[in-house]
Order: C-alpha cells, then sequence, then structure tokens
C-alpha cells in the first residue's frame, strides 16, 4: 500500500505543482512530496474557498455523509465546479492509507482571467484547486456517547469555558454558516483566549479552561472559538429538567434528557459537521434540539453546556466565567 505523502497534496490539478526530495531513497519517496502553491492563488488572495477537517479512524472517515454535504453545499454556495461523489472516494483512499488522524481539505477557485475579485461566470461553476494534508495523529475515543441511532460520539473530559469580548462577523444569507477560507475573526478570538490562559486568573478556573464563548455583531452569543456550542436553561419545564443524580459519566441518556439548545447560524457562525449530526440524531427524540439565540440574559439561567466539533466530539464544560466576572457551574457529565 503506498504511503500517505507527508505535508499537503495538490488533489487538483494533479501531478504538476509536486516535487520530489532527491535525496530520498525511492522506498520512501512517497512521503516527501512537497507542494508549491502559486502567490496568486485565490485562496492564499481573497480567502476564496472553504476547508473542511475530517477524523479518521480504523481507516474510515468519521461523518463521512456530513462532510460530503459540505462539499455538495459550499460548491453550490461559492459556484466551484466540484466533483463531489468522486473526491469523497479520493479522502476515502487516503483515509485507509492514513488507518488513525486527520484529513484536511482545501478549495480555491482556480486562477481566473478576469482582474481583481471578479471570476468568469459559468453554469457549472468555476473549477478549483484542491489540496490535502493527511496527519498520523491520536483520535480520542477513550469516552464515548451513545447516539439514539446507536452510533458512538467521542466525549472529553469536563473543562472550563469564558465569555470572551472578540465576537465574530454577521454575514450575507449566502455566506452564513459557511466554512469559508476567511477564519480571520476566529484567529484573533482564539488569539484572546490563548492570552487568557496565559495569564493568572482570579479562580480555578485557569487551569481547565479549554473554549472560549463569542458574540456576533448583533451581541448574540453564537459558538466557540473552533467550535459550536449546546445549552441548557433552567426555566426548562420541571419535566424538561435534569436532575443531578441522573448525570453521570457513564450516562448513555446524557444528550437525550433534558432539552437542548444551540443558537442559529442564520448570520454568523460555522454549521459545523458535529452539530449537524447532534441535530439529526436527536430529531426523533422527545426532546429535539430547538434554534434558539443565546443572549446575556440566558447565561446566569445556563445548567448544561458543551462545545463540540468533528475532531473532538463533545466537549462538557463544568463552568463558564462572564464578563463580569461571575461563574456559572454547571453538574459534572
Amino acid at each position: 500500500m503506498t504511503s500517505v505523502p507527508n505535508g499537503w497534496v495538490c488533489l487538483y490539478p494533479q501531478v504538476s505543482s509536486l516535487t520530489d526530495d532527491s535525496s530520498l531513497t525511492e522506498d520512501n519517496r512517497t512521503t516527501s512530496q512537497t507542494v508549491t502553491m502559486s502567490l496568486d492563488n485565490r485562496g492564499l488572495a481573497y480567502a476564496d474557498g472553504f476547508f473542511t477537517t475530517m477524523g479518521v479512524i480504523d481507516g474510515l472517515i468519521l461523518w463521512s455523509d456530513y462532510h460530503y454535504q459540505r462539499l455538495v453545499s459550499h460548491a453550490e454556495a461559492l459556484q466551484l465546479n466540484i466533483n463531489s461523489e468522486e473526491l469523497l472516494a479520493v479522502l476515502q483512499l487516503y483515509a485507509q492509507q492514513l488507518g488513525q488522524g486527520m484529513l484536511k481539505l482545501v478549495v480555491t477557485r482556480a486562477a481566473q482571467n478576469v482582474r481583481g475579485y471578479g471570476y468568469e461566470p459559468s453554469t457549472n461553476g468555476s473549477d478549483c484547486e484542491i489540496w490535502l494534508k493527511a496527519m498520523a495523529m491520536r483520535v480520542s475515543t477513550a469516552l464515548q456517547l451513545s447516539l439514539p441511532d446507536g452510533s458512538l460520539v467521542p466525549i472529553q473530559p469536563n473543562a472550563s469555558a469564558i465569555c470572551l469580548s472578540s465576537q465574530i462577523a454577521c454575514l450575507p444569507p449566502s455566506l452564513a454558516g459557511l466554512k469559508s477560507l476567511n477564519r480571520l475573526d476566529n484567529v484573533l478570538a482564539s488569539g484572546e483566549l490563548q492570552r487568557i490562559k496565559s495569564e493568572p486568573l482570579a479562580s480555578n478556573l485557569a487551569s481547565t479552561l479549554s473554549e472560549g464563548l463569542l458574540r456576533d455583531m448583533s451581541w448574540q452569543w453564537v459558538e466557540g472559538t473552533m467550535s459550536n456550542v449546546f445549552y441548557q436553561l433552567a426555566e426548562a419545564p420541571l419535566s424538561e429538567s435534569k436532575t443531578t443524580s441522573s448525570i453521570h459519566k457513564d450516562d448513555e441518556d446524557y444528550l437525550t434528557t433534558g432539552q437542548w439548545y444551540t443558537p442559529s447560524m442564520a448570520q454568523s457562525g460555522v454549521t459545523g459537521v458535529m452539530r449537524q449530526v447532534i441535530i439529526d440524531a436527536l430529531s426523533t427524540t422527545q426532546y429535539p434540539v430547538i434554534i434558539r439565540s443565546l443572549q446575556d440574559e440566558d447565561l446566569p439561567k445556563l445548567t448544561q453546556l458543551f462545545f463540540c466539533n468533528a475532531l473532538r466530539g463533545i466537549m462538557p464544560m463544568s463552568s463558564l466565567m462572564l464578563l463580569s466576572g461571575d461563574v456559572v457551574d454547571f453538574e459534572s457529565v
């Protein structure tokens, strides 16, 4: 079986942008290919494209159907010509070779004859440059929750979160929810989180701080720096509320007990793969996920909060520090 290339590979257009390190032997040459990207690449110049990051376990892409849906929806939204079925088949081959780790796919619009931002209209969409990076890494599966359909989702140890002062952009409907290459608001927010983690805090939050909650420009709390967010409220009807005794580390009913909410992605944020997996999994249960905005006045009423993404699965929070410095504590999972 061919080794997975080390570094970036240009899947389309193929070969022309690959160079070999001639100092290596024939046996390991396939792991030394390097890619040269033109400085005129529209992803680099204008963030004209999108990406998706896929976890791989036992040679299979986790939630591959959802990543396929992202390929189709993003290609349509950005008017890009992508054969999504063929591309997914290629990604599955790389996943088989990788075994366990991460695949990062970046799709950019191909160079255009039109000067500046413009691009030539086409009924099939613009041609693309498609880039892939495979990285061997451990994908945590030590703790897992069972979804109603029987599939398993990783769950991380309890951690803490903090409300950040950074904000993310509100976008037009055609761009809201897309995982576009323009992630500068997330970059700056992540920088704020790192600065906070490096400074001493007046509480025991510092040692467990793992994620920050972000508002958009309309002052609604939308997502984390690298994840989507789900929450429960104290004002839920009694029949929907969790009791302390019903929550413990091995409780497979964590996701199906009580009413979960998640903010809308209609004007900001990224419609994450794991977010949709959870919404779909709970759609046939007693309490389907409700799309609901998260406002300042809701934060002291939170009883449960978790973040999620396609690589780390569910990230339950034990506490959330508000902008005021007050801390909202949640039940341990």
